[in-house]
């Protein structure tokens, strides 16, 4: 089956392709605008749907298109992308000693039928020092992140105190149940 990923994330290519699975990359111009009212956890679902509904008329019979969306939620608030290095370490500071969610969300198109699922992880940090937090942001640059971070990167391995769930699922592809959807379409 020949795979496309809607998805411009070097994190989904990487791990996609550390799933064994050869593949191409479309990308829709589509902005993320979503209804306010949306409730938080449903956003995720949301973008990765709209993203998926921009690509499909470009899928041919036989491919199968996989566009997703990831969320940092805390206190029933998203979290999104920082706007600058001070906005992402203002996250970075309200992440520091709590708890938040991280939802991925899956839209797939496969002959003409959509398949929508997604996954939540619980993350924990510790208590962050100002200097940790300036740190990871001038070294890091967090700019394109859900939640001003990376579990994959130096935070997530000095931060993360507890994880509940999927650690891809945190990096913005929920791999296991990725995988189980995709073993379904082939029987």
């Amino acid at each position: 089956m020949e795979i496309i990923l809607g998805s411009a994330s070097p994190r989904r290519k990487e791990l996609l392709k550390q799933m064994g699975f050869d593949f191409s990359v479309q990308i829709s111009a589509v902005k993320e605008i979503y209804d306010p009212s949306t409730p938080a956890k449903q956003v995720a679902s949301v973008l990765a749907k709209l993203k998926a509904d921009a690509l499909k008329k470009t899928i041919k019979p036989g491919q199968l298109l996989i566009c997703c969306d990831t969320v940092v939620i805390m206190n029933n608030e998203i979290l999104g992308k920082p706007k600058s290095a001070n906005d992402a370490r203002d996250t970075l500071k309200r992440l520091s000693g709590t708890k938040h969610e991280v939802i991925s969300a899956v839209c797939m198109v496969h002959n003409g039928k959509t398949i929508e699922f997604k996954d939540s992880t619980r993350i924990e940090f510790k208590l962050l020092s100002t200097t940790e937090i300036d740190y990871y942001v001038n070294n890091y640059k967090p700019f394109d992140k859900a939640g001003s971070y990376g579990i994959q990167e130096w935070i997530g391995h000095i931060a993360v105190s507890k994880i509940e769930g999927s650690y891809t699922n945190v990096m913005g592809l929920p791999t296991q149940v990725l995988y189980q959807e995709i073993e379904k379409l082939k029987n």
